[in-house]
């Protein structure tokens, strides 16, 4: 028996001498070492302590992915001396294609590995559906989708195939005809084993697929397949109809959303992959507070015992914020809390038992409530026994204990249960019998969950979600599309008459933009008006008209002693065709429409004036606008408002052509101020930032409440991001002093050339 050199003598005579005893012996590092890759410990060399391998990316550890230390000081599984047995890191394999029934995979091979091409062919009379051409991924997928062979057959069901690396019983495809499925090997399962075909030509169940131990699924796979049921989730429209293969509706505006969620803090989870889990939970949370369904939370972290974090009784009792959740979320530490326990089964009771108690105190509302369960874990469990029986129990109490398979029907909609697997060893057979749900995968197997912050962001922030202003992803990936999926709104305008001006401007609808009238003067046409926003279509759009606000006049004031009066200083410029809404470019929320007021999350009947209280609140109010210099940037300012707004507007007396003594003469109530260094040190507008949306993020979303108009000083030429002086101030367009001339254009529901926006009544 070898030992360690890291072991001292005393420790080696101890484990000699005391086995059995109550000195524990620790485990050595011989023969645990991988060929071609490294390894991690949980807790060193000590007892329980879990070693997980790593290999370079396209490549597995085989034939072990962990070990654990025994009490014994021995490893488990025990590491073998066998040369053909010895840990090393092999070349990632895909499941054999060979399994096509009625045509031919080429080239035929007895084992297939990362990067191999496959193609696939018919026989005569068959036709194929499905991918042509696929290779072998590094996540020990096949790219595409499983290509069939079928032809008409006149069967109910279409032909459902059979995916790699798995065998079929089960060849007549008529009306509750039976398919089944079983993997080949050492693959497992995943999706329905067995699925039926129904009356509407439709296979139940979900597409099946054989898994190797080190297949996992890709960031882009979890948003398409989570994205299109959560986000559905979070999407309310009215109708409760249901279209086949999408499903329309998972919440009325009359209902309530539950989504309770659980991250596993035992010791066979890293704390790396705490800490991203606890993060993507973070940006999931903070992704819905941006949609207009406002759920209740029940957040927990569990190892052998639970670790509340948010109870969701808090939530329907009112005594809880979404703040408060964010913060106790980003405090939280794993610290000394995972144990060598795992309790699933006591994470199904805890949400079960609050459940019920939701039910007890909203009695025949309860019907109305949605539930969704999100679940982080590798399910090696060891206490508590399965989970499986408490799953039902919940089934049962929001199905409200149907009496038969029509009344179960009728309320599955109103349940899901998603489990993210991950970890280093994960059970997929305990696992998998826990998710619910009618529409799509509820499974997910994680290599790691490092970007999953950034999948949740994809899976929210979708082109497909419809009238949400103001939705814009919050942090720089340093891509080339970072800052347009940031500042999606924005646009840069070009007028070419008799000289060249240059502005910025917000989108507010799919055809209009809001800029500045001053960026406009007489003879100009649309056709001298060029505005550039990248779609993914054409980046340069055509101009139909332009509106400029009917009281502005830059001469009105000139016998008063205001050379340029900029009072009224807005306009809207209308596109030939609608820009392509996306996650790099969607309207922002403008003041007094209703879909504001959902982004500000006011219920009921609010008001204009609601708005303006909860957006412009502080006598010192932050706010930003952006800067094009050398690559789109964004400035911070203070709008002094109150008290402090007559000792920002004096400055205006210092502008060149203003000669009277009355600052508001020249700014009037219309204006905010911004500007200076005292009690901050503010940014100050260049020469080009003119027109440019003056915005504030509110829970989420993007409120433009000003235009950017005119400064006392010109610090600045050709944009960037520069301090402002002790005397230069900036003045920009109240947007709430000229919603009249807002909803004349974008609320003029009397035409049908463009879309409107819903302005609130009052």
């Amino acid at each position: 028996m070898g030992f360690s050199v890291h072991w001292t003598w005393f420790s080696v005579l101890s484990c000699l001498l005391c086995l059995g005893c109550e000195v524990r012996c620790d485990c050595t590092e011989e023969g645990i070492q991988i060929s071609g890759g490294d390894f991690t410990m949980t807790k060193q060399l000590q007892r329980s302590s879990m070693l997980v391998y790593h290999c370079p990316e396209g490549y597995y550890p085989f034939p072990h992915l962990t070990r654990v230390c025994q009490a014994n000081g021995s490893w488990q599984p025990r590491p073998k001396k066998s040369l053909h047995l010895q840990q090393r890191c092999k070349l990632i394999e895909c499941p054999d294609p060979n399994v096509m029934e009625n045509g031919n995979v080429s080239p035929p091979q007895e084992r297939y590995f990362l990067d191999n091409e496959t193609n696939y062919e018919c026989y005569s009379g068959f036709t194929m559906r499905g991918s042509s051409r696929r290779v072998c991924l590094k996540n020990g997928k096949w790219s595409g989708s499983t290509p069939i062979c079928s032809r008409d057959t006149g069967h109910n069901c279409a032909d459902p195939g059979i995916p790699a690396g798995a065998s079929r019983s089960g060849s007549i495809f008529g009306i509750d005809d039976k398919v089944k499925y079983k993997c080949n090997g050492n693959l497992f399962l995943v999706g329905s084993s067995e699925r039926v075909c129904q009356e509407n030509g439709q296979w139940t169940g979900k597409e099946p697929a054989c898994f190797y131990k080190h297949t996992y699924d890709t960031p882009l796979e979890v948003s398409a397949e989570f994205g299109s049921a959560i986000k559905g989730t979070l999407t309310t429209l009215e109708s409760l109809d249901d279209t086949q293969g999408e499903r329309k509706i998972r919440i009325s505006k009359s209902g309530t959303l539950n989504i309770y969620i659980a991250v596993d803090i035992s010791e066979s989870i890293e704390e790396k992959h705490f800490n991203d889990a606890r993060d993507a939970v973070s940006k999931l949370i903070e992704k819905i507070a941006s949609f207009s369904v406002t759920p209740n939370y029940d957040i927990l972290f569990f190892s052998a015992e639970i670790y509340e974090v948010v109870n969701i009784l808090n939530f329907v009792d009112g005594t809880v914020s979404l703040h408060t959740v964010k913060d106790k979320l980003e405090k939280f530490k794993v610290g000394n809390r995972n144990t060598a326990g795992t309790d699933v089964s006591l994470v199904f009771d805890t949400f079960n038992e609050r459940m019920a108690a939701i039910k007890q105190r909203t009695g025949d509302a309860f019907k109305e409530h949605r539930h969704v369960l999100i679940i982080f874990t590798d399910g090696a469990y060891n206490m508590g026994g399965s989970p499986a029986p408490t799953v039902e129990k919940i089934k049962n109490l929001v199905y409200m204990n149907p009496s038969n398979e029509e009344e179960r029907k009728a309320r599955e909609d109103f349940l899901d249960i998603y489990v993210f697997a991950v970890g280093a060893e994960i059970f997929d057979s305990d696992l998998q019998p826990l998710t619910v749900g009618t529409d799509g995968r509820h499974y997910f197997r994680m290599k790691d969950i490092q970007n999953l912050q950034e999948t949740f962001d994809e899976i929210i922030d979708e082109e497909q979600v419809k009238g949400l202003c103001g939705l814009h992803r919050e942090y720089d990936t340093g891509l080339a599309d970072s800052k347009r999926k940031m500042y999606p709104w924005w646009v840069y305008i070009v007028v070419q008459n008799t000289k060249t001006k240059k502005c910025l401007g917000s989108l507010v609808t799919s055809k209009f933009i809001l800029t500045a009238a001053h960026c406009f003067t007489f003879g100009d046409l649309p056709k001298h008006v060029t505005v550039e926003i990248d779609d993914g279509f054409h980046r340069m759009k055509k101009v139909k008209t332009f509106y400029i606000h009917s009281k502005y006049d830059v001469n009105a004031k000139t016998d008063e002693g205001v050379k340029e009066f900029y009072d009224y200083d807005v306009a809207l410029i209308q596109l030939k065709e609608d820009v392509h809404i996306s996650t790099a470019v969607r309207p922002i929320c403008i003041p007094c429409t209703q879909e504001t007021s959902d982004a500000l999350q006011l219920v009921g009947e609010s008001t204009c004036k609601q708005q303006e209280q909860l957006l412009l609140k502080n006598h010192l109010e932050s706010l930003s606008f952006l800067t094009k210099g050398r690559e789109l940037a964004e400035k911070d300012v203070h709008a002094k408002l109150g008290d402090n707004r007559d000792s920002c507007i004096i400055h205006a007396l210092h502008a060149e052509g203003i000669t009277t003594d009355n600052p508001k003469t020249a700014v009037t109530d219309n204006f905010l101020c911004t500007g200076g260094r005292t009690p901050f040190r503010d940014h100050i507008a260049c020469t080009g930032d003119s027109g440019g949306a003056v915005f504030k993020n509110y829970q989420h979303r993007t409120i433009q409440v000003a235009v950017v108009s005119w400064g006392t000083t010109t610090v600045c030429d050709g944009g960037g991001v520069v301090d402002s002086q002790e005397d230069s101030r900036d003045f920009h367009l109240n947007l709430f002093k000229v919603v009249p001339f807002l909803k004349s254009i974008l609320g003029n529901d009397t035409q049908d050339d463009y879309a409107t926006l819903k302005f609130l009544a009052n």
